[in-house]
């Protein structure tokens, strides 16, 4: 049975950890460094931190936030936004990152992935897919790019399924359909990733619920599970979390 991982998410703009619904109306969600040292110490397995609006704004990912949140922590870190070559992710590993993930610009130069994973190992490269439903596409889901707000014409989880041939060690599919609205994974969209490939999948965007984390696995096959918004404003803390998961019969580090 495999371990299943929990993973808080700061979304992080102005230097602060935001969040909102769809990625608009954000809301304060306090100090990065101060948050990133509270889930380490509430037992969260992993921890991502996403610069959400680097694309849009058309820059580099932050490396004081990394350096700063890399310094108070010890499980891994996965860094987001605004990584376009392989010297952003060299920049980002550098200042304290233990993985890097793409989306646009992985989307829009597929060798990238290839040459970050022989670069730097392909555990070192994650490849967010973020979709919107889209009966036109195979799977019913397109790809869509910077931040969410632009459509690609390309199938989803086609693209998920090469870029683990280009060499990716792990996909974090986002449905924009449900990212912050606490209703839950889309279940749908997660376990096409995750049936479509052999990598470690992470869940992400909408869970609400203790039981939305327990679905994340079950029916949309995930192995991390990722949330913002309930470990934020403190609906639930991480432990909570594991100890629910762990009573369904779910394998976690506690």
């Amino acid at each position: 049975m495999k371990t299943v991982k929990i993973m808080p998410c700061l979304d992080m703009k102005n230097g602060r950890v935001v969040k909102g619904i769809h990625f608009v109306d954000l809301r304060d969600a306090g100090d990065p460094v101060e948050n990133a040292a509270y889930y380490q110490k509430e037992g969260a397995d992993e921890l991502a931190m996403l610069d959400i609006a680097a694309t849009v704004e058309n820059r580099k990912t932050r490396l004081e936030w990394v350096k700063q949140v890399s310094s108070v922590i010890s499980i891994p870190l996965t860094v987001g936004g605004g990584i376009n070559t392989t010297d952003d992710i060299e920049l980002v590993l550098g200042a304290g990152a233990d993985r890097v993930s793409m989306n646009s610009a992985a989307v829009r130069n597929p060798a990238l992935v290839k040459e970050a994973a022989d670069r730097f190992g392909s555990g070192k490269i994650v490849i967010a897919v973020d979709a919107r439903r889209n009966a036109v596409m195979p799977s019913g889901f397109e790809l869509v790019v910077a931040g969410g707000t632009t459509p690609v014409g390309k199938d989803a989880v086609e693209w998920a399924k090469r870029c683990q041939e280009l060499g990716a060690g792990m996909i974090l599919p986002t449905s924009m359909d449900g990212d912050g609205t606490l209703k839950g994974y889309d279940l749908e969209f997660t376990k096409a990733i995750s049936g479509a490939v052999t990598l470690p999948v992470i869940a992400s965007g909408g869970a609400g619920t203790l039981e939305h984390f327990y679905e994340g696995v079950v029916r949309g096959g995930a192995d991390i599970l990722l949330a913002a918004s309930v470990f934020h404003f403190r609906t639930f803390t991480v432990r909570q979390v594991k100890e629910y998961l762990k009573g369904k019969g779910i394998a976690v580090n506690l």
